[in-house]
This record gives C-alpha cells, sequence and structure tokens, in this order.
C-alpha cells in the first residue's frame, strides 16, 4: 500500500511504525513538524512541513492538501488526535486513520471546552480510529458513542529485548527507570522509595550494594537531582540522561528492578521492554499499566504516590532473589504470549486494508 503518515518524527513510536511498515514494502512518506534523531529506514520519504507547531496545526494545511494530492496515497494515518488531528481533518483527506496516544485523549480535553471540542471534531471526522489500550478505547467511546475503534498496542521486539545477565554487576543490587523525567511519570516517587528503602535496610550488607539508575531527560532533571542531592543519594545514583531507543535494552539489562510510578499513563511499552528483558517490575495501579502488569504474576502494582509502598515491594525483591527472578521470567512469558511486535504489525495492517477496502467500496 501508499501510506502517508502525519506524526511527530521524534516519537520513537512514530519511526517504529513506519520503518516496520517500510519494511514490509509498504511505500511510507512521513510528513512531520517535529524532527527527530531516531534513523528511519532508507525507503521512507520525510518530508518537514513548513510551519512549526504550534500553529502549524493549522498553517500548514494547504501545502499538506496539496502534497496528499500529488502522493495520492491509498490512506492518510495521522497520529495524536489533538495537533495532528486538527491538521489532518483541515485537509479533508479520505480515507483516514487517527491514532491517540494518552494525552490527547485525557489532558489536551481539558483545558478548555474550545480544546474539547477540537478533539471531538477530530475524532468524529476520522474514518477509523485507533488506540493503544482498553482504557483509551473506553475514552474514546466516552466521548464519540458510536465509532470505530481499533485497539492495537505498542509491542515489543523480544529479539532486541531479552534477557542478558552477563550486563548485570553481581556485586551491585540495581533499580532504574526508563522514562522522561516530567512530573507526570514519578520519578520523584522512585527517588524517596529508594531513600526509604536504604533507610529500612540501614545495617543489612544489601543496603551497601543498592544503587539507583535513571535513564531520560526532560523538564523536572535538575529538580530531581536537587532531591538526590537532599536524601543524600548522590553517590549511589546514576542520571544517564537521554538514551537512543537501539541503546534500551543494554541499559535495562543492568538493571535487577525496573520501576514507573507514574502519576497518569495511558499504556505503559516501557514497563512490557522491561518485562522483556525479564525483569521485575513495580508499577502505579493507574490508567493503563494494569493492563501491562499482572499483579503479584509479572511484578506489582502499587497505589499512585504511595511511597512507603513502593518502599516495601521493593524491599521483598531486593531481599529476594528467587523472586525476582519467577517475577522476571513470568514477565517475559507474558510479553511473548501477548504483546509481540510482529503481531502488533500485522493488526495495522489488517485495519489499514479493511478501511482501504470500505473506502473503496463506498467510493468518494
Amino acid at each position: 500500500m501508499k501510506l502517508a503518515y502525519l506524526a511527530p518524527h521524534q516519537a520513537i513510536h512514530t519511526v517504529r511504525w513506519v520503518n516496520a511498515l517500510a519494511a514490509r514494502k509498504h511505500t511510507v512518506t512521513l510528513f512531520t513538524m517535529h524532527p527527530g534523531t531516531e534513523p528511519l529506514d532508507h525507503r521512507i520519504r520525510l518530508i518537514k512541513l513548513p510551519f512549526m507547531a504550534p500553529w502549524g496545526y493549522f498553517l500548514n494545511a494547504t501545502f499538506l492538501k496539496q502534497q496528499l494530492t500529488k502522493l495520492a496515497p491509498d490512506l492518510l494515518h495521522v497520529h495524536y488526535a489533538s495537533g495532528y488531528g486538527t491538521l489532518g481533518r483541515l485537509t479533508g483527506f479520505r480515507p483516514q486513520m487517527l491514532s491517540t496516544w494518552g494525552s490527547d485523549l485525557f489532558n489536551f480535553p481539558q483545558r478548555s471546552p474550545l480544546h474539547y471540542w477540537a478533539l471531538v471534531r477530530n475524532l468524529q471526522t476520522a474514518d477509523l480510529l485507533g488506540s493503544t489500550s482498553q482504557i483509551m478505547t473506553d475514552k474514546i467511546h466516552q466521548l464519540c458513542p458510536h465509532k470505530t475503534v481499533v485497539q492495537i498496542p505498542f509491542g515489543v521486539d523480544i529479539h532486541r529485548f531479552y534477557p542478558r545477565p552477563e550486563l548485570r554487576n553481581p556485586n551491585l543490587l540495581t533499580i532504574g527507570t526508563v522514562k522522561t523525567l516530567a512530573p507526570v511519570y514519578g520519578i520523584d516517587i522512585l527517588i524517596e522509595a529508594f531513600a526509604q528503602l536504604r533507610q529500612q535496610l540501614q545495617g543489612d550488607p544489601l543496603a551497601k550494594k543498592l544503587r539507583l539508575a535513571i535513564a531520560g531527560q526532560g523538564p523536572q532533571q535538575a529538580k530531581l537531582q536537587a532531591l538526590v542531592t537532599q536524601l543524600e543519594l548522590n553517590e549511589v545514583t546514576e542520571f544517564s540522561g537521554y538514551l537512543p531507543h537501539a541503546q534500551v535494552p543494554d541499559y535495562l539489562n543492568r538493571l535487577d528492578i525496573y520501576v514507573a510510578a507514574s502519576r497518569s499513563e495511558s499504556f505503559g511499552v516501557a514497563i512490557l521492554e522491561a518485562s522483556a528483558c525479564a525483569l521485575p517490575v513495580v508499577v502505579s495501579d493507574t490508567g493503563g499499566l494494569p493492563e501491562v502488569v499482572k499483579d503479584n504474576l509479572t511484578g506489582y502494582l502499587v497505589p499512585k504516590e504511595q511511597v512507603a509502598q513502593f518502599a516495601e515491594k521493593l524491599r521483598q525483591l531486593v531481599q529476594t532473589p528467587t523472586l525476582r527472578t519467577t517475577l522476571g521470567e513470568a514477565g517475559r512469558q507474558w510479553v511473548i504470549d501477548h504483546f509481540q511486535w510482529p503481531i502488533c504489525v500485522d493488526l495495522m495492517e489488517q485495519a489499514y486494508f479493511s478501511l482501504f477496502s470500505s473506502a473503496v467500496l463506498t467510493g468518494p
């Protein structure tokens, strides 16, 4: 098929989708306002839109219409129902699939009645809607009860994300995360829970082995580093900064336990990547996270913002190596059974063929 994508290049999920589809011999053109650094398949045509966000969501409509007329793709797939969704709607191109990512559903419409109206209008105009989790599908149906939604998760390449115990330092117990350093992801909760854990284990030889590893960049970095200093954790904490996606598997395999103390999250593919590496996970019981973690089987679900409960679950895992192994192995099997990347790409292709066939049958 000839596919046009309208999405942020800077988002790793955009890159994964377009690269996978190009690898399956689809002709893919990516239109974007947000340049990225993650490598694209050489067969993908990248077109940078002339106007940047936020005004670009409106001002690029004429240019994009012209480009789509020349390109004549079989369908347009728009990612993010808010800004990019508005631009996709303004093109009037059909057939059009609109995929939601989470913040566009749960945060964007709360800003004002105008934002709410724009989001609902974007959802109503698209021919097919996509989500990555059940909680997102339910939210779409609240906003647009009669629209068709396909639920396709962000899957994991289990041949890239797999256990490599040789990368782990056997003399340390490393607890860590790979997330954007923003308030919504609760990195401060992780830091405070780690500090409590060290206090609880004072006098235990395990306490000297504990390390905290934080990968990612974001607006809260300075504040989080100050918190580490305040809690006297500098000597046992490492901030690694931004990691290209290709480096994430090796980083995860340095950890013994993965934590996602998010205050809100719609899916949680980073958790699945950790599980695929056979890491036990401790995550917040919020949003779509319970859909990717089986409590007491692949890891632990903890009420969000409950620092003491995070610390307690970490203590159990730190003190029980067999428990870490059992939960980690079950987590990898959970990913293999339900979230393998090729199956997710199959589902996306099926959605495209169904949408294209419907458009052909109904005509202009």
